[in-house]
Formats: C-alpha cells, structure tokens, sequence
C-alpha cells in the first residue's frame, strides 16, 4: 500500500506531449459519475429545488410525448405509410423502448439536469458530450417550435366551433406556407414561459391538469370515433410498401421524446434514483397504447388518401363521424390544452439541459444563473423562450419536425452506447435499474436509431450536417478552452 505522506519515488522525466496528443486527450476528457452527482442542483447564485415526486415526473414525461404526434404530425404520418401507419407507431415505440431502458439505467444511476449529455460526458469524453448537447438542442429548441406551430390549427377549430371566428392565415402560417408570421405558436410558447418562471412545481402542477385533459380527450375520440369505424378502410394496409412504415416511424420518433424531458428533471426530483426509472418507463407504455389506439380508430373511420394536408385531423374526424361540430370543438379544446402542455414540458427540458452545459462551462454561465426566489434557470427561461417563439413563428412544421428526428435520434444512439460503456468501467455503481439481458437491448436500441436515421431524406441530413458544423465551430473557439474541466487542468 503506497505511503501518502512520503515523497513519490524519483522517476524519468516524461517525453514531452505533442500537441496533436495533448489535443486528443483535451477532448476525451471525462466528468467523473461522482462530480455530476455532487454538483447536482448547483447553479450560479442559486439552487434548483428538489420538488417532483414520481408521478409528476410521469406526467413530465407523458406530457412533453402525448400531443403533437397523435393530434397533429398523424395527418403528416397516415400519408408516408396509408393504414400501416399503426404499425409505424408500434416501430417508433420499439425503438423508443430499446432507448428508454438505457435511459432509465443511466437515469437511475447519474440523476442529473444534463440528460443524455451528462450521460455522455462520463462515458465517452467532453467531445462526444458536447455533439450529445449539441444534438440535444436542436432536438428540444425545434420540437418546441414545431410543437407551437400545430398548436394554432386547433386554436382556430375551437375559435371557429365557439364564436364563429377564426384568425386569418396571414398570422396563423410561417413565410412560404401562405402567412406572415405564425402569431399563436409565438403565444403558445410565451405562455409556457411564463408557467415555468413560477417554480419547477408549480409548472408541474399545471401540467399534470393539462395531462388529464388530454388523455380524456383522446380517450373520448376513440369513443366516438369508434362508432364510425369501417372495416374497408384497412383492405389494402400497405399501399406505399414497407419501406413506408420505416420511413414513418422515423418521422413519428420524434412523438416519442418525453420520457427524455423526464430523465432532465434529475436535480429536482425528491428521489431521483428510485422514481426516474418508473416514471420514463410508465409514460412509454401508457403513451405508445394511446397513439397505437388512437391512431387505428382514427384510419378506420377515414380513408387515408384524406389525411393529406390536413393537420387538426382528429377534430375533423370527429365532425365527419356524428355530422356535428360540437364533437370536433370539444376535441379541438383538448388539443389546445393538450399542445400546451407539450410545449411547457419539452420547454423545460431544454432549459434544463442548457443549465447543465452552462454549469459544465461549454456555453456562457448566464443559462446557469438560479433565481434563489423561484429556484429556477430564469435568464436561461427568457432567453431559451424568445428563440423557440419566433423559431415557431417563421418556420414551416415538416422541415421542424424532422430535424427533431435525427437529434434524438442521434442522441438516444450515444445513450444506448454509454450503458455499455458505463457497465465495463464502473461496474460498482448503484444502479437502481437495470437494462435486462446484458448489452443485447442497448445494442438493439443503437441499431433501431441508425436505422430510423437512415430512413430520413437528404434535406434533414444537409440541415443536420449544417447543425453539426456550427456546432463544433462554436466547441472549438469556445467551449474547449473555457470548460471546467479545462481550467481545472491550468
């Protein structure tokens, strides 16, 4: 055993690192598991509270994934695939699955604010980390936008349905889609800006309402929609191939994100070990038997040619079915609802992921900067919401939504890397969950999201390159130097 307060033993100078192999280790330098479990909840000027319980880490979950990819992106979805659009669902919830496991591992093990960014730095190195984070932004600063923009289609439905307006298209539409300006996703997303100014509790406590809502809503589509369900619809299930329901379910992936937004919550749960594992994996099953449900019921009762174009499709259905337009109002008012909270949630997950970051000394401290009265990231809030509400206000829904795709997916890949990894190097570690049969499910998991990957066009490879670049630009003059870790080693 080594004498630690005797002088080391005399040794041979080192040759001198070269600077390509300097560089290198700068890059794959790693956060111990103990120094992001300890920091946890530590901002600039303040601290974030530990308030959540498992069930509103749940509904966290459910709510940032039960919303847009059922009420609006299904009118997007039915077209790629025609009926096997149900089977595109369950495909994008496979792949979801093999994901949430390791996330709930990872969860359960490094309860932190930085998600799959966190994950990453302890496993793979500050490089791998900041892609992650990277990647983690574009999936969560766009999905909110993309979020906000279908939320104006079932405003205008419930305006329509109660007092006989609706709100021109000049501010219900981006630039190229016929508008001006998208004014109600800019509203939208001010509004869960100013939930989440209120406390981390308090957010939670609206969304869970907003969740409720939106459950019964979809519960009583399915009611309804049901009585209109015609077996004919479903003759030819496959028309477009099964190439289709690939490429479906990549873009449907992207409804799956939620129970990431959950893992973002680490440092304000009460007992993030014990309850973030339960609640990613309950919202996944309840959320995938909802969209599966509702998508079936909703091609049974419409022929999928007619899912073109339109948007606030599950309204429309309803008004088809019993040939009134009381039915699609009361819809439409469980969708706007229902998108709000989409909205709040995934908005809270992207602060939350920049507060870690920021902490880590990647991007500027003012998004670590904690307000000691409410407890919450409020400069990163403001900052954060403004972006995400012009982003929403000025660009169209598809190029949106399947950006989001290829972000998490490329990040729930590196998540299902880092199980493996984190099990070889730190196999002592309390892990509260555990992904069942070895490395098989992470490496299936990793599989699923190449694939996915694969199946998008070339436009959301170009845009995701581009992301990519500006990304590593920005690491390179800035992140780099001034990480903690960074100066730590001066």
């Amino acid at each position: 055993m080594l004498d630690h307060g005797a002088a080391p033993p005399a040794t041979e100078p080192s040759a001198p690192k070269t600077a390509g192999a300097s560089r290198f280790s700068a890059l794959n330098r790693r956060k111990p598991v103990e120094d992001l479990v300890a920091e946890g909840g530590q901002g600039e000027g303040g601290s974030l509270r530990r308030s959540l319980s498992m069930w509103q880490l749940t509904m966290i979950s459910i709510g940032a994934t039960l919303g847009t990819g059922i009420f609006v992106v299904l009118g997007e979805a039915v077209p790629e695939a025609g009926p096997a659009v149900t089977l595109a669902f369950v495909f994008a919830g496979l792949t979801a699955l093999f994901s949430a496991l390791s996330y709930a591992e990872l969860a359960g093990t490094i309860p932190v604010a930085g998600s799959s960014y966190s994950y990453a730095y302890a496993t793979m190195g500050e490089l791998v980390a900041w892609v992650c984070g990277w990647c983690l932004l574009l999936e969560y600063g766009v999905s909110v936008a993309a979020v906000a923009v279908g939320w104006g289609d079932y405003l205008n439905q419930l305006l329509d349905g109660t007092i006989g307006v609706t709100l021109p298209e000049v501010l219900t539409a981006p630039p190229g889609e016929g508008g001006i300006f998208n004014l109600p996703a800019l509203i939208v997303v001010m509004l869960a800006m100013v939930f989440l100014l209120g406390g981390a509790k308090e957010s939670a406590r609206a969304n869970t309402i907003m969740v409720a809502v939106k459950i019964g809503a979809l519960v009583l589509f399915c009611a309804i929609g049901f009585t209109g369900f015609q077996s004919g619809n479903y003759a030819d299930f496959m028309p477009l191939g099964i190439s289709s329901v690939g490429a479906a379910g990549a873009v449907l992936f992207f409804s799956y994100i939620g129970f990431d937004a959950a893992s973002t919550a680490g440092e304000e749960a009460k007992d993030p070990k014990r309850d973030l594992p339960r609640a990613i994996m309950l919202s996944l099953v309840i959320v995938t038997a909802l969209y599966v449900l509702v998508a079936a019921v909703a091609v049974g009762a419409w022929d999928w040619k007619k899912f073109a174009g339109s948007e606030a499709t599950l309204a429309a259905i309803m008004n088809d079915v019993t040939g009134q337009s009381f039915w699609g109002t009361l819809l439409a008012a469980g969708a706007v609802i229902s998108i709000a909270s989409v909205v709040l949630t995934v908005l809270y997950g992207q602060t939350r992921i920049l507060f870690a970051m920021s902490r880590d000394g990647l991007i500027p401290k003012v998004f670590a900067r904690v307000s000691p009265k409410t407890g919450t990231p409020r400069v990163n809030t403001v900052l954060v919401s403004v972006f995400c509400g012009v982003l929403a206000a000025a660009v169209p829904l598809g190029e949106l939504v399947n950006a989001t795709s290829i972000g998490t997916l490329f990040a729930f890949a590196l998540v299902n890397v880092a199980v493996i990894i984190l099990r070889r190097t730190r196999p002592e570690l309390d892990r509260t969950f555990k992904v069942p049969f070895g490395p098989l499910f992470p490496v299936l998991g990793f599989l699923f999201c190449g694939y996915s990957m694969y199946s998008l066009d070339m436009v959301t490879w170009a845009v995701f390159g581009v992301w990519m670049v500006v990304g590593l630009v920005f690491y390179f003059l800035y992140g780099m130097r001034r990480s903690r870790l960074a100066t730590a080693e001066k």
